[in-house]
């Protein structure tokens, strides 16, 4: 027997046929940090909350693309999405496209799994920090700095002086938490599944398949094909993805001056050239 047009209709609004199963897919890319280019807690919030909160989702799918970036943004970030995926009982699967490195790697282990391509770049677990020093030039140009300060402290980094070994210090102080807070984040999500012998919080960085033995990752797989598999042929996938308003569209900041926008480019694109990108 062949329903007609509005039979099949009436389908859809009679709760005794089960409607396919449905993932959110939310796309992470680019670098992660509290300035509108990037990936924030507070730009993506919306976007989680509604991943989450509409309907009642099979998973959540995170689609990442990101060479890291801010270690509070993306703290952040995953706690979001794993506060949300305990309260509401949902999975969480990760799909990474070039890279999931640093700050990347974090957001990918808020999911419950992680599946690769064969030539994503994964892991990166540390923590950087670099700046310039201008003491030299400043010296053949005859310029004079001066500068006061309330707090020995107070000009630590200043990259008109030249740095010191109190500097040093103070900057491995500063990282070594930081570091640690990695660490904890991924061994509390991966547990087992890490590998025993192998150094894995060097900020070294695998390739697809490399990752997968080492624990890091669970497998190599894409988003659609993976998830028709788990939820079957007919599952409805999602997209979201945050709205850019015209202005970000054209790479352009407003409210920040021409060299703010172009120092976070450069940034940004320093971060992405790490991996070949």
């Amino acid at each position: 027997m062949v329903c007609g047009l509005n039979s099949c209709r009436m389908k859809h609004l009679i709760p005794f046929f089960p409607k396919p199963p449905f993932v959110p897919v939310i796309r992470l890319q680019g670098a992660i940090g509290a300035g509108a280019r990037g990936l924030s807690d507070q730009a993506l919030a919306p976007l989680i909350e509604r991943a989450f909160g509409r309907g009642k989702p099979a998973a959540v799918a995170l689609v990442i693309n990101s060479p890291g970036g801010s270690a509070v943004q993306s703290s952040l970030i995953a706690s979001r999405i794993r506060r949300l995926a305990d309260e509401k009982k949902i999975p969480v699967h990760a799909f990474v496209e070039d890279v999931a490195a640093s700050g990347g790697y974090w957001l990918a282990c808020a999911a419950d799994d992680i599946h690769v391509d064969l030539s994503s770049v994964v892991g990166s677990i540390g923590v950087i920090y670099s700046s310039f020093g201008f003491q030299e030039l400043m010296q053949k140009q005859g310029v004079e700095r001066r500068v006061h300060t309330a707090g020995t402290s107070k000009s630590f980094g200043d990259p008109f002086k030249p740095e010191t070994e109190q500097d040093v210090a103070r900057i491995r102080a500063l990282l070594s938490p930081l570091h640690d807070n990695f660490i904890a984040h991924v061994k509390a999500r991966r547990g087992v599944r890490l590998s025993d012998g192998a150094d894995l919080f060097n900020a070294d960085i695998w390739v697809g398949q490399a990752s997968v033995n080492l624990g890091l990752t669970d497998g190599i797989g894409h988003v659609v094909p993976r998830l028709k598999e788990v939820y079957g042929d007919k599952v409805r996938l999602v997209p979201l993805g945050q709205r850019r308003s015209i202005a970000q569209r054209l790479g352009l900041n407003i409210g920040a001056g021409l060299s703010d926008t172009v120092m976070a480019s450069v940034e940004e694109r320093a971060l992405w050239a790490r991996y070949g990108l």
